[in-house]
């Protein structure tokens, strides 16, 4: 028996199924629900295409390139329009073009002359010590000031985790950033002497990696990745318990009908919350609960269609992050049909808003037409957004991205610990390899190697007992 079971139906359980069966390893994979992609949602109704959870999968490893190629997805596979490059901060209650170049942000109305300033004392503050785990606020505080803190980071974090920077963990949340102080001393000298380094490392920066999408949006992927699969994903299959055995696990199923299900080794991909609602059972008495602990922000996504004499701004860009000291009700907002063909009918425009986050929770659960209201008035604030939205869709996550908070190394030391006490028990996904969509697909490539290696050294030790030999291999 080398078969292997994996809980959650997400991209990060998808993508390790499918290089499990690229490998010739029978693997079955379990979904609570009655679709596969977890977050990945595409709606397409009356010429327009929303996406209800991310937006565009970042290229910022070779491994993501290989998933397309190896789906045979290439020739649907969109680039964003390279006129969409161009993105906005609101300052003063008015979008204001981000600068691309040192000296596009010196001439800058985004900062002012003071903290433009304050660059130059960068390179000479002294390195925080590396046993002290700072916030991402006071790390910011500390290397560039306040207003740097307010209208770049605040704004960013906001539009990436839905997040609080004065609870967010550098070393957890953004250990590049911490890497680069601890190695050059400076995140200024830094960029330009670790450039080689990733250079020759191929992997690419979020800031700077490549957008990406298919002709009928991300669920392209994920609807790809079920058909690969076929037979191998079961719908409607809840996961009650796992138990260790003396052969490996038991995988408890409680849908239709309560059914066990034999397998070698088992990859917990579920969101936390939903993995600590899982009894464990295991030689070393652990349990899944603690996941549980991990917070989440909430969110709701808001798409709204306009014809384009509505909108008075010409969506030149990516989309435009909001500032918290701004007091607007929304995150930000995407100008989806700027960045992939498709995205709306001729005359028409996509334009995708967030609300609610650690910034204001409450809103992200608040009715829909409240939400719509407040998302309007801030468009049209915003952006000269005139009359009624002809095309709308609405989709909330009440538990949407895990906060990687001060201490959530507590938790991925939990999760350590629970793998090396627990053989052939494996655990990979946003919850913690990164919650980008590309970070959950190469936790997938990942967690498929390590998976790989288990079945690979498990039937080596089996061979090796048959034939009388003691010369056993590790198998985890």
């Amino acid at each position: 028996m080398n078969s292997v079971a994996i809980i959650g139906g997400g991209i990060t359980g998808l993508t390790a199924a499918f290089k499990l069966k690229q490998r010739g390893i029978p693997v079955t994979l379990y979904e609570a629900g009655d679709r596969v992609g977890g977050v990945i949602q595409t709606v397409k109704r009356d010429g327009f295409l929303a996406e209800c959870g991310p937006n565009s999968l970042l290229e910022t490893s070779p491994l993501i390139k290989d998933l397309v190629r190896d789906l045979n997805l290439e020739s649907k596979r969109l680039y964003s329009d390279p006129r969409a490059e161009k993105r906005f901060l609101v300052r003063g209650g008015k979008p204001v073009e981000m600068p691309g170049s040192p000296g596009q942000f010196f001439g800058s109305k985004l900062f002012s002359a003071s903290a433009k300033a304050r660059l130059f004392a960068e390179p000479f503050i002294r390195r925080s010590p590396a046993d002290v785990e700072e916030s991402l606020a006071q790390f910011v505080l500390r290397r560039l000031g306040q207003e740097f803190l307010d209208y770049a980071i605040n704004p960013f974090v906001a539009g990436v985790y839905a997040g609080d920077p004065a609870k967010l963990s550098v070393k957890q949340a953004f250990p590049k950033l911490l890497a680069i102080e601890q190695r050059y001393g400076s995140l200024i000298l830094g960029q330009f002497l670790g450039a080689r380094e990733r250079k020759r490392s191929k992997e690419v920066s979020k800031q700077s990696a490549p957008k990406m999408s298919f002709i009928d949006g991300l669920q392209q992927l994920t609807d790809t990745l079920h058909k690969e699969l076929n037979d191998s994903v079961r719908l409607g299959s809840p996961v009650q318990s796992i138990k260790q055995t003396a052969d490996g696990w038991t995988v408890t199923t409680c849908g239709a009908s309560t059914c066990d299900h034999e397998h070698s080794a088992v990859l917990l991909a579920s969101p936390s919350h939903r993995l600590a609602e899982i009894k464990l059972q295991t030689d070393s008495g652990h349990s899944l609960a603690k996941l549980g602990e991990i917070e989440y922000a909430p969110v709701a996504s808001l798409v709204f269609g306009f014809r384009r004499e509505d909108v008075a701004h010409p969506l030149d860009g990516f989309g435009v992050l909001i500032p918290e000291v701004e007091r607007f009700s929304i995150l930000g907002a995407l100008f989806s049909s700027s960045l992939f063909p498709g995205r709306a009918p001729e005359g028409h425009v996509t334009i995708t808003t967030y609300i609610g986050g650690t910034r204001a929770p409450d809103l992200a659960t608040t009715s829909f037409e409240r939400q719509m209201e407040l998302a309007l008035a801030d468009l049209k604030r915003l952006l000269g957004v005139n009359g009624k939205p002809v095309f709308t869709h609405h989709f909330a996550f009440r538990k949407a991205i895990p906060q990687y908070n001060v201490g959530f190394g507590k938790y991925r030391e939990f999760m350590t610990e629970l793998e090396e006490a627990s053989s052939g028990l494996f655990l990979g996904g946003h919850f913690r390899d990164g919650i980008s969509l590309g970070d959950s697909i190469v936790a997938g490539h990942k967690s498929a190697e390590r998976l790989a290696a288990f079945v690979a050294a498990r039937a080596l030790n089996s061979k090796l007992r048959h034939h009388g030999s003691d010369e056993a291999v590790v198998a985890k």
